[in-house]
């Protein structure tokens, strides 16, 4: 995965997403197809090993909807196709400007290993307070700070997971910090509105458009299982939280585009990353 310092712009412009058709498919197409005919398609596009798309099973239209950035090119998308063979017809395509990246340059700025990510949600077990951020911040950085001259500690970085998952685990060490709560984790819904918070952008809304997605990043990493929504972020706020109200729904991973064109962005969902490590939302 390639990373760029904080000040650097991880993130292109993203325009409207336009739906397309593989070419020379969609006429000879079955109108629908199985649950085990998608389930192999959902692993064909799997190992094709194409950077730069995200894809999940969609079962109301019973196809395999894949979600490419610019990076992808007409050849990736005929590879794509070929991968799933005889069932290339189960395939849908929407085009999406802008390159999908993490957003590692945020709640509050966090700053380690010379990046700056964002805090997402404070958790706490058996006593001891941690919080949550991406897991791609949690690989660069064994210990944050809330300053990026590193002179006041936040505490160690426990435990972290990505590719695969997105999310990361921060211990407090400093007694002196607050650590206020407010949420409680859940599980997000197609059509939601919902707020993301980061330390680059601030806050913004928009909307959950699909759930249980996997993206390969442009540049390398692969996470399965996210939400995907029309929210825009930008580098920094990679870590920050998605919510609905009090509700805590996901922690900002990546995407495309910025906060004055939109985007297409992913989160890793709370009660996974809470259930892996043990953990309450408060």
């Amino acid at each position: 995965m390639r990373v760029r310092r904080s000040t650097s712009l991880l993130a292109a412009a993203v325009g409207l997403v336009a739906a397309t058709a593989l070419t020379g498919v969609a006429s000879a197409a079955p109108r629908t197809y199985s649950a085990d005919q998608l389930a192999r398609v959902d692993r064909a596009v799997a190992a094709s090993g194409v950077g730069g798309i995200a894809w999940r099973v969609d079962a109301a239209s019973r196809r395999v909807v894949v979600t490419a950035d610019r990076t992808v090119s007409t050849a990736d998308l005929a590879a794509v196709s070929r991968s799933a063979g005889r069932d290339a017809g189960a395939i849908r395509v929407d085009r999406a400007a802008g390159v999908f990246r993490p957003l590692l340059s945020a709640g509050n700025a966090i700053y380690g290993g010379g990046y700056r990510c964002s805090l997402g949600f404070n958790v706490v077990s058996g006593g001891v307070y941690y919080f949550l951020t991406a897991g791609h911040c949690g690989n660069v950085a064994k210990t944050w700070y809330t300053d990026s001259g590193l002179k006041t500690l936040i505490g160690p970085t426990i435990s972290s997971s990505f590719p695969g998952n997105d999310y990361a685990l921060v211990r407090y060490d400093n007694t002196g910090l607050s650590h206020p709560g407010g949420y409680a984790a859940a599980n997000a819904y197609v059509g939601e509105a919902v707020k993301r918070t980061g330390s680059t952008s601030g806050t913004h809304g928009g909307t959950v458009t699909a759930l249980n997605v996997t993206v390969r990043y442009s540049g390398g990493g692969t996470v399965k299982g996210m939400i995907q929504t029309t929210v825009c972020a930008e580098p920094g706020d990679s870590g920050g939280p998605l919510y609905d109200g009090s509700k805590a729904l996901g922690i900002t991973s990546g995407g495309s585009g910025d906060c004055k064109t939109g985007g297409t962005t992913f989160y890793q969902p709370v009660t996974e990353a809470a259930g892996a490590y043990g953990v309450t939302v408060y």
